[in-house]
């Protein structure tokens, strides 16, 4: 509904009034009605358009007046700017009984364009005069702007991010801010008799902070003008003409924020108030997953990043032959920017922000806080690269905190509905179990995302707790364009009954690996608490598997089961031998952990099965030796290693949630 502001009508005198075009003067002509009137009737000159609201039950009289009923409401509206003052008219007549007019009520407007414009259609210009700006709207033909949060780092010599300075030190921190037009128009006399303010509300403050671009002697200046405590702005002598301001988004959507800010213009003379809404929608954080195929399948610019130390060499050296083959760029870090801290897919993930004029990647760093802790804000923080975190306040972190524990689906299709840049998974315990789960504050900001809509799987039966432990995605041509990969211990254990009745029963595993116990395929097969074991591992794979197919509208064609086997550790699951699904995926290379299986023919029974099963997919895989490295500690190739992968091509904003 239009805004509208009330003007008092008088029979004694000429009112005159300023509307704004596209709002709606209300005319409170109760006051002024004459003893002894029954009726009225409007008119006005051209430019000015009555509306007569009324009930159902009331008809227009013979005479075309209508009867002062309580109900009826007088409003008007102008669809032209003035020229000069007072160049539009409305004149309402009472009458008595007999219809003799017994007074008239002038009313003189003068209509000023105050228009507030961003880029409401997300094609990258600002468009003005645009409708309905109090209605953003999502999906592909919806409207309202998009701004990014200006998360980087791009000013000299800031502590933090661009977000925390009340300042623009640089051209480049303005590139990260959407452009905001105020424009006016219509007599002069008109602005130097009413204020222009430009206002936010107060629960929007501390989201958004606006600057206007004043023009200065030499170059422009920026002055920041609404924002935290900084509630409205009085633009000084506006005059007929535009105003630039830039905003800036200062919070990501979160528990109790939508992501919908609102700024508003308004024309003000003592308490007569006419305003233009806008809405913007704040960029939101997508969690682009290292282990998704969201980004795998093309990949012109890939960063890799690992621990490196001396005891590491091996497991460096199957990496960098990855790497190689997927033409991508490995960075090493060293111990001292890392603190010997080798976990770096638990410490951080990352996604990006986007609107039309601007993508660049996020850093989101888990609340984890070990040696990592301040490596992301140190080392990756910087121009045209943000920084976000989310810190559980008064909680003790668990392993579900890691961002091993947190993963993205590529884009699927579910019971018709469409989740184009996929769904979050983070791991937690049964949906009526207690147990350790990921902090609140963390899930709470991921869920306000809104376009991700995550899925909560079952993995607090693993002893570290996260999602990568048992499964991944793979790029694949057919299909639904990817494949699940699932831990199964009940596919080891079909593997090594054909291999023993192969007669291959004494083969045995981790051969060339000193210190560690060598067991055959035989004594694999017969051990009947390892057995028992598995069976328990594969009862919640499997819980994990059904919802998997039903939350991600999958088939069992779209899933391979990779073989593995766990030992539990009292109640919770370790890998037996590296854990093959903690891959890395660079598009259709796999770095996989070696699993030292059993050797037959001199080759290892469970990486030839692997080949079998993924490489008639188009994919290459690349075992890497990570026993000593990660796998007695815990972990494997994709917990010791992250990925920055290419953004989706679909836009956020097209999404329906």
């Amino acid at each position: 509904m239009p805004q509208r502001h009330a003007v008092q009508m008088s029979t004694s005198h000429a009112t005159y009034g300023v509307c704004v075009l596209g709002t709606e003067v209300f005319l409170d002509m109760r006051r002024a009605i004459p003893k002894g009137a029954t009726s009225f009737d409007v008119h006005a000159t051209s430019a000015v358009t009555v509306h007569v609201i009324h009930s159902p039950m009331t008809k227009p009289m013979v005479n075309s007046r209508w009867p002062l009923d309580p109900d009826i409401e007088v409003l008007v509206t102008i669809d032209v700017t003035s020229r000069s003052l007072n160049d539009n008219k409305v004149k309402i007549s009472y009458y008595g009984r007999e219809g003799n007019e017994l007074s008239v009520a002038w009313l003189y407007l003068t209509c000023v364009e105050v228009s507030l414009d961003v880029d409401l259609n997300r094609n990258g210009r600002v468009k003005s005069k645009g409708k309905d700006k109090d209605k953003w709207t999502w999906g592909p033909d919806g409207q309202g702007a998009v701004l990014l949060v200006n998360c980087d780092r791009d000013s000299p010599g800031a502590g933090g991010t661009d977000s925390g300075q009340a300042d623009v030190w640089t051209a480049a921190d303005l590139q990260d801010m959407s452009i905001m037009v105020l424009r006016t128009q219509g007599p002069s006399a008109v602005f130097a008799e009413y204020q222009l303010v430009l206002h936010v509300p107060e629960a929007d403050a501390d989201k958004v902070r606006v600057f206007h671009a004043l023009r200065g002697d030499s170059y422009p200046r920026y002055k920041a003008v609404l924002g935290p405590e900084q509630l409205s702005y009085v633009l000084e002598q506006p005059g007929s003409g535009e105003n630039t301001f830039y905003v800036e988004g200062l919070a990501f959507p979160d528990l109790g924020f939508s992501g919908l800010v609102s700024f508003s213009a308004s024309l003000l003379e003592a308490t007569h108030q006419v305003c233009r809404g806008l809405l913007l929608i704040l960029a939101l954080l997508g969690a682009a997953s290292c282990a998704s195929c969201l980004a795998a399948f093309a990949l012109p610019s890939l960063s890799s990043i690992q621990w490196g130390s001396d005891s590491n060499e091996v497991f460096l050296e199957g990496l960098r032959a990855l790497l190689r083959k997927a033409n991508c760029k490995l960075t090493i870090c060293s111990e001292v920017e890392t603190r010997s801290d080798r976990w770096i897919q638990d410490e951080l993930e990352f996604g990006y922000v986007e609107a039309p004029h601007k993508t660049f990647p996020v850093v989101f760093d888990s609340p984890r806080n070990r040696g990592l802790k301040d490596f992301a804000f140190k080392k990756i923080l910087g121009p045209d690269f943000g920084y976000v975190t989310r810190e559980p306040p008064g909680r003790a972190i668990t392993s579900l905190d890691s961002f091993g524990n947190l993963d993205v689906s590529p884009p699927v299709t579910v019971r018709g509905k469409e989740y184009p840049l996929g769904r979050i998974l983070i791991g937690s315990p049964l949906p009526w179990a207690s147990g350790r789960r990921m902090s609140k504050a963390v899930r709470d900001f991921l869920y306000a995302q809104k376009v991700q809509a995550p899925l909560e799987v079952y993995s607090e039966w693993l002893s570290v707790g996260h999602v990568d432990e048992f499964l991944t995605f793979v790029p694949a041509y057919d299909r639904k364009g990817f494949r699940l990969l699932l831990a199964s211990p009940n596919a080891c254990y079909r593997l090594f009954q054909e291999q023993q009745r192969q007669g291959h029963g004494e083969a045995t595993q981790l051969v060339g690996l000193k210190g560690t116990e060598r067991r055959s395929i035989d004594e694999l097969l017969v051990d009947e608490s390892l057995r028992s074991d598995n069976r328990h591992v594969q009862r919640c794979i499997d819980w994990n598997r059904e919802l998997l197919k039903q939350e991600l509208g999958l088939s069992e064609q779209d899933i391979i089961d990779i073989p593995q086997l766990f030992i539990l550790r009292g109640s919770r699951a370790d890998a037996l031998f590296p854990d093959m699904v903690n891959m890395l995926v660079l598009g259709r290379h796999l770095g996989i952990p070696k699993p030292f299986g059993p050797e037959v023919g001199g080759k290892c029974c469970l990486e030839e099965r692997v080949r079998a099963l993924l490489e008639p997919l188009g994919l290459t895989c690349t075992f890497i030796d990570d026993f000593f490295s990660y796998h007695v500690l815990c972990g494997d190739v994709h917990c010791g290693t992250n990925v920055r992968r290419k953004p989706f091509a679909f836009k956020w904003w097209h999404m329906v949630p």
